[in-house]
């Protein structure tokens, strides 16, 4: 972001007063709040630790929390501190500060000993997802087994020492009991361990681990391949596993699929997830800073400092702002369109766009202007036909027949069409122009419009090549008047002597109306912008040749509105060719 635009400087601006503020906040939190924190830490980290184990051990061997509060006070690490444990939906499931505890902002862990996530700092083996190894549940070994295993493992171990490797036996839990090497190489011992294991049948698997590690089996299973499908791995003792034959390809992640079986089948023998929060005694959950009168006069002089900062920045932005949104409101109230433009930033482009727009504003006042001379143009076609048709009668020339009245009817209906298109052109513009379809024959139309016009023609001749008499489901009045705006600037345009084709036929599912002239035809590069509104190929025509482009305009808008197209071809002194083409 370039500092020269008005965001820039603002956010400047902004930068240079939070900076102050960070500074100073920071100062007066450091040096008021060191010597404390350097005191509480390090005594409540190892307090709150022994809290959490305390917890996760209690949650791996019960189901419920509901006695877990009577043993809040009696948890190594207590000391007096507020202990509050919660559901995950902010039920209070204990507390040792009674039955509504003042909850400090964070939470200090989650208890959950089938996700055991560490306390106060990640596990370094975070990307695995522990269980607690005191969560047994149906792996709970009877008296008699443990005695049993304890008595092999004690074999073992004397196995291991005359082999002069020292080991541990772990006895800590109900369950199966661990024989470790001491031995910094403990992967070259991994042979010997085994042969020891098995000489004194420490490695037997006891009838409760047997029935536990079946239903682990068959959830595995249930999560690799379904729960009707037939089984493809076996789970060894340690959560180990193989395929249920040699050479069977095993779908998924079995390793991923024994943990979730595990903490599914773990989960009705320990607690529900908590939330454990640890306050020290003394302390509120809102107390974050002490405001004494010592405090409270370090800090007023430097909020002081910081408001004048803030206040002097502001001004100095501010005046440089409002000066050129003056002078462009002075513009705007006096109708200047000219303003200079200074500089590149916002403020400049809002210059810049509102001389644009004082630039648009005279084009469009120069287009209405020229809408009264499109206006004649538009109504000049039908009124010359009647006037003609009149003077014929009035003269003798032609008979005021039923066919000369209805001629003379249909024009006058046109006319009507016309005036209202031209006040519906913005109704077009959104797709709104009213339409009243009904089946017409299109021979019979091609030669009302074309009989219309014979009266104007000026020597032109008019003639139709229509196709066999199709009848279509087309607005009548709409489609008169697209193609006698065709046909009339057709026949404005060509020569006496020469002819105009009216021609239509059916294209597969279209219905193609052309007009053809043989007048002087339109430069190739003029072609795109025949049908643009108000537009002229010569810019220096007057309304002895023609309008201003309103017509095809219109033209447009009515094969548009009936889900049609008009295009136009055409070729320099060898005349156009302008094609309707509409859906039947």
């Amino acid at each position: 972001m370039r500092f020269r635009s008005l965001a820039g400087r603002l956010l400047a601006m902004s930068l240079l007063v939070m900076l102050c503020a960070v500074l100073a906040t920071t100062w007066l939190v450091v040096n008021s709040t060191k010597a404390q924190l350097r005191q509480e830490l390090g005594q409540g980290i190892g307090n709150d630790a022994q809290i959490y184990e305390a917890l996760l051990g209690y949650a791996a061997v019960h189901p419920t929390w509901s006695d877990v509060e009577s043993a809040l006070v009696e948890m190594p690490g207590y000391n007096g501190r507020k202990i509050t444990l919660t559901a995950e939906d902010g039920t209070i499931l204990a507390s040792s500060d009674g039955p509504r505890p003042d909850l400090p902002a964070r939470r200090s862990a989650a208890v959950d000993p089938l996700f055991v996530e560490g306390f106060l700092a990640p596990r370094e083996d975070a990307d695995v997802e522990v269980i607690d190894k005191r969560a047994l549940g149906p792996y709970r070994l009877t008296a008699a087994e443990h005695r049993m295993l304890s008595s092999r493992f004690a074999r073992a171990e004397e196995c291991m020492t005359e082999q002069g490797i020292d080991t541990s036996v772990d006895y800590s839990t109900a369950g199966r009991p661990t024989l470790t090497p001491l031995s910094t190489s403990a992967d070259l011992v991994s042979a010997q361990l085994a042969d020891c294991l098995r000489k004194s049948g420490a490695d037997m698997v006891t009838d409760t681990e047997r029935a536990a590690l079946a239903q682990l089996t068959a959830l595995t299973n249930a999560c690799l391949v379904g729960p009707t499908a037939e089984p493809v791995v076996t789970v060894l003792p340690g959560f180990t596993w193989k395929p249920i034959r040699p050479g069977l390809n095993v779908p998924g992640h079995p390793p991923s699929c024994i943990s979730q079986s595990r903490r599914k089948q773990l989960a009705p023998y320990v607690a529900p997830p908590a939330y454990l929060y640890i306050s020290s005694p003394g302390r509120g959950a809102g107390t974050v800073f002490d405001f004494s009168r010592a405090v409270t006069a370090r800090v007023a002089p430097v909020a002081v400092l910081v408001l004048a900062v803030a206040f002097a920045v502001t001004l100095l932005v501010g005046r440089r702002i409002s000066r050129p949104l003056r002078a462009l409101t002075q513009a705007v109230e006096s109708g200047a369109g000219d303003l200079p433009v200074r500089g590149r930033d916002e403020i400049g482009r809002l210059t810049a766009a509102f001389n644009d727009l004082s630039e648009r504003r005279e084009a469009v006042e120069r287009q209405r202007r020229a809408m009264v001379s499109d206006i004649a143009h538009e109504l000049g076609s039908p009124l010359t036909n009647i006037r003609a048709w009149l003077q014929a009668a009035r003269d003798g020339v032609a008979e005021p027949d039923p066919e000369l009245l209805d001629l003379l009817a249909d024009e006058a209906e046109l006319l009507q069409h016309i005036i209202n298109d031209l006040s519906d052109l913005a109704a077009a513009d959104a797709g709104r122009l009213r339409l009243r379809p009904e089946p017409v024959y299109l021979n019979e139309l091609l030669g009302q419009v074309a009989a219309a016009h014979a009266g104007s023609a000026d020597g032109v001749t008019i003639e139709v090549e229509a196709a066999d008499d199709p009848e279509v489901m087309l607005d009548p009045s709409r489609i008169r008047q697209a193609v006698g705006n065709l046909l009339s600037n057709a026949v404005r345009y060509s020569p006496p002597g020469t002819t105009v084709t009216v021609r239509s036929r059916l294209d597969r599912d279209d219905l193609v109306i052309e007009v053809a002239d043989t007048g002087p035809g339109i430069a190739e590069h003029d072609l795109p912008y025949v049908f643009d509104r108000f537009w002229r190929a010569d810019k220096s025509r007057n309304r002895s040749t023609g309008g201003s482009g309103l017509g095809l305009a219109i033209v447009r808008k009515l094969a548009e509105a009936h889900g049609g197209t008009v295009t136009a071809t055409s070729r320099l002194g060898q005349g156009s060719t302008f094609t309707l083409r509409l859906p039947t």
